[in-house]
């Protein structure tokens, strides 16, 4: 059975789960919670010596790691990844979009308000981080208000997966989604998708940290 690795609060993570669920593909889901280092045991860190989660590994003991090449793996031949070459690519400009341009602000600012003390120095760099999470959520909702609906091609898929991971929860990061109308549709849209999971809540005490001012 394929074995997936993953921190469930983590955005990345839940990209993977929340595919194989629509797949419905089975898969044995281990956790493992990268803020108390369990990603830098010697065990993991022969299979991922990056230290990261997800990890895929499959019945052969092959492994896979990155959210995104684990996304296009688990949803090559599905109709989750477009087989035009054309929409294809598309779907691969937003997978590099996400990692790029939105994961790098929206994800570490929520990662700074949910598991880093309210004294924390690098509180001090939420302001450039949600400078710049805010170009990303801006050019998200340009792209549906000019009328499509996906960003995997004309269907839901892996890229939608992909950007709504972190997007959902931009606001534990300190984002207001209310200026994104297309964005907020968007976002109802994925959930109401067959076989949509929601990403667990951190735990109570990080969670107490979200609910902290900056």
């Amino acid at each position: 059975m394929t074995v997936v690795y993953g921190y469930s609060p983590s955005g990345n993570c839940h990209k993977v789960r929340l595919l194989l669920e629509q797949l419905g593909r089975p898969y044995m889901w281990v956790e493992t919670d990268s803020s108390r280092g369990e990603t830098r045991t010697p065990a993991f860190l022969a299979k991922n010596p990056n230290g990261q989660v997800p990890m895929l590994e499959l019945d052969d003991g092959r492994v896979l790691v990155e959210s995104n090449a684990i996304l296009c793996f688990l949803a090559a031949g599905t109709p989750w990844l477009p087989g035009d070459p054309w929409q294809h690519a598309q779907a691969l400009r937003w997978m590099f979009f996400e990692q790029y341009s939105h994961e790098p602000a929206i994800a570490v600012a929520r990662f700074i308000r949910g598991w880093t003390d309210a004294d924390s120095p690098r509180r001090a760099e939420l302001p450039a981080l949600q400078a710049r999470g805010h170009r990303a959520l801006a050019v998200m909702d340009g792209h549906l208000a000019g009328g499509v609906a996906w960003f995997s091609g004309s269907t839901y898929g892996v890229a939608d997966i992909a950007l709504f991971a972190y997007t959902a929860v931009a606001p534990d990061g300190g984002f207001d989604l209310a200026p994104y109308p297309a964005l907020r549709d968007w976002l109802a849209r994925v959930r109401s998708t067959p076989g949509f999971i929601d990403m667990p809540a951190p735990a109570p005490v990080n969670a107490a940290r979200l609910a902290a001012p900056d």
